[in-house]
């Protein structure tokens, strides 16, 4: 499948893996230590959500949309960040390098890689004038190979592809594989969408085969499976964090009566643990 940032911004897989991107990011936080983040696919930091691409979809309505103005105890950081973004009503919908951005210290830095001429040409604009921030125009999987580990020797790689290639999640496995190989103990966060189960399925697979530790399976489907249309997506995490997966289940818990049909499921699982298989 194709998924362009620009079309889904703010639905409910948006919602989803950018309130775990903010966990972690929050995990980082809690050392006085710097940290460093490399998102491998970063669009152009800032949407629209009165955009042409935006309105062709119309997602928002099912994601972001129904959570703006209410209090989620587990995401409201998250949903902070959104209203700091909005001088008033919902109109533009923050990026994964924009949300990690806000979360930066003086000291911590962003690397966030954009293929698309477009949008890193709109991404370079946008933060040309902020130090900690690098945009690379160049593959985020090539990147991970190169920039990891990187000096600060702590934070975390993250995995949003628009899945426009083929072989898109062998690419993801590979550069997961290479990477955990060099920086051990950084936190790798993979995102998928899910249709059907083949895509989740095999870059699990591939984590428990390579015994990556403490890899925890995070899906959530607001709509039931059919096979054809978007129903939810999944997170995968290489090092998780201490009570991600309690915090996880409330997060889906909280979220799954507000987005979707109501008729969804989700599923919070360790793959494995601190030393291999769980």
């Amino acid at each position: 499948m194709n998924y362009r940032h620009a079309y889904h911004a703010g639905n409910h897989t948006e919602v989803f893996k950018h309130s775990i991107l903010v966990f972690l990011l929050e995990h980082l936080t809690q050392k006085m230590q710097p940290f460093f983040v490399l998102d491998t696919h970063a669009g152009i930091g800032m949407y629209d959500l009165e955009s042409n691409q935006a309105l062709l979809t119309g997602e928002k309505a099912d994601g972001i949309e129904k959570i703006y103005d209410i209090g989620i105890p587990s995401c409201q950081r998250y949903l902070d960040i959104i209203v700091s973004v909005n001088a008033g009503p919902l109109k533009y919908y923050p990026g994964s390098p924009e949300i990690s951005r806000q979360m930066l210290r003086p000291t911590d830095r962003l690397i966030a890689c954009e293929l698309h001429p477009d949008d890193y040409f709109a991404l370079q604009s946008r933060y040309r004038s902020d130090r900690r921030v690098t945009i690379q125009n160049r593959s985020g999987y090539e990147a991970i190979n190169a920039l990891v580990p990187p000096v600060e020797r702590r934070g975390l790689v993250f995995i949003d592809p628009p899945f426009e290639q083929k072989d898109e999640v062998q690419q993801m496995i590979s550069a997961l594989n290479k990477g955990m190989r060099k920086w051990a103990t950084g936190i790798f966060c993979l995102w998928y969408p899910i249709k059907g189960s083949k895509i989740g399925d095999a870059i699990a697979d591939a984590v428990v085969s390579a015994q990556h530790p403490k890899s925890l399976r995070i899906e959530f489907l607001p709509f039931r499976k059919d096979g054809e249309n978007l129903a939810g997506s999944g997170i995968i995490i290489c090092n998780t964090p201490w009570k991600l997966d309690e915090w996880a289940r409330s997060l889906c818990q909280d979220i799954s009566s507000k987005l979707g049909d109501r008729n969804g499921t989700w599923s919070v699982k360790w793959l494995t643990a601190e030393g291999g298989a769980q």
